[in-house]
């Protein structure tokens, strides 16, 4: 015999995502339809030039927030759905997260969610940064308008795999598929930093425990070198990262090992960081 759900229980359409999601639509369509010379605002019926941009890029944030959703759905962890973040920027967004529930029980659990998101954000990120680039084109090395981006140690073996040694003389001009690519990595890389409760902290934690806040105190002093001598945004980071809190609450059962597999997954994903990790973004 059915019995209907406690009324608690029903569910409801998430209103707040769906309405948060369109929204971040309109604006990284909006930022797209900018960065190819088009102002939506004087020919809304061009803001279509956008999509490639946005298109990918909320690809690639999906996949990297529905890893996270799936994977804590199946160890029993509650979440909410992703919350995509529209913003006043030449991106159009500010990301997205999820918010845990629940407490997580162990630290085998803790590691599974904490790669789930840039494992499976970055396995969406590589083949649109390839296509981009391959779409991309090589052109004369001059004062540009628009914004000089940064490198990372993937960025740079897929563009010598799609385009090969380039001369100093010479310059990639990124095709906005290849741009939401290059914003993949860098998220990935944000992400996996091995601070506090972002992705890299839990796998910090998962593989060290309590030895994470050495690890996360390094990072730190590592975020303020590079923002005095690299980039400013790196400051930003730094104290945005202390007021949020750089040490890893400790999981119910913290005594339960990992297993060797996840181990290795977990070094997986500290390499992923060094390699996606951009030391002057922009």
């Amino acid at each position: 015999m059915d019995h209907p759900r406690p009324e608690n229980e029903v569910r409801r359409l998430p209103y707040v995502n769906i309405i948060l999601f369109f929204i971040t639509l309109a604006t990284t369509l909006f930022a797209g339809a900018l960065q190819q010379g088009v102002d939506p605002l004087e020919d809304p019926a061009l803001i279509w030039k956008g999509i490639p941009f946005s298109f990918t890029l909320l690809l690639i944030l999906g996949a990297h927030e529905f890893g996270h959703y799936f994977i804590s759905k199946r160890h029993g962890v509650a979440v909410t759905l992703p919350f995509f973040l529209p913003a006043p920027s030449f991106i159009g967004t500010f990301g997205a997260f999820i918010k845990m529930k629940s407490p997580i029980m162990d630290r085998r659990t803790l590691l599974d969610i904490g790669v789930a998101g840039p494992l499976s954000g970055v396995a969406v990120a590589i083949p649109v940064l390839i296509v981009g680039l391959v779409l991309s084109e090589i052109i004369p090395a001059a004062p540009q308008k628009g914004i000089s981006l940064g490198t990372s140690l993937l960025f740079s073996f897929f563009n010598w795999i799609v385009h090969g040694p380039i001369s100093d003389h010479m310059d990639v001009l990124l095709h906005p598929v290849a741009f939401s690519g290059w914003i993949g990595l860098l998220v990935t890389s944000l992400n996996l930093l091995p601070v506090g409760q972002l992705d890299g902290g839990h796998v910090a934690y998962a593989i060290f425990g309590r030895k994470q806040q050495v690890i996360a105190r390094i990072v730190m002093i590592v975020l303020l070198a590079l923002g005095i001598t690299s980039w400013t945004g790196w400051l930003v980071w730094a104290a945005f990262l202390f007021f949020l809190g750089t040490s890893h609450p400790p999981v119910v059962y913290d005594w339960i090992p990992l297993d060797y597999r996840r181990k290795w997954i977990g070094w997986i994903a500290l390499f992923l960081f060094v390699a996606t990790f951009t030391p002057k973004p922009f």
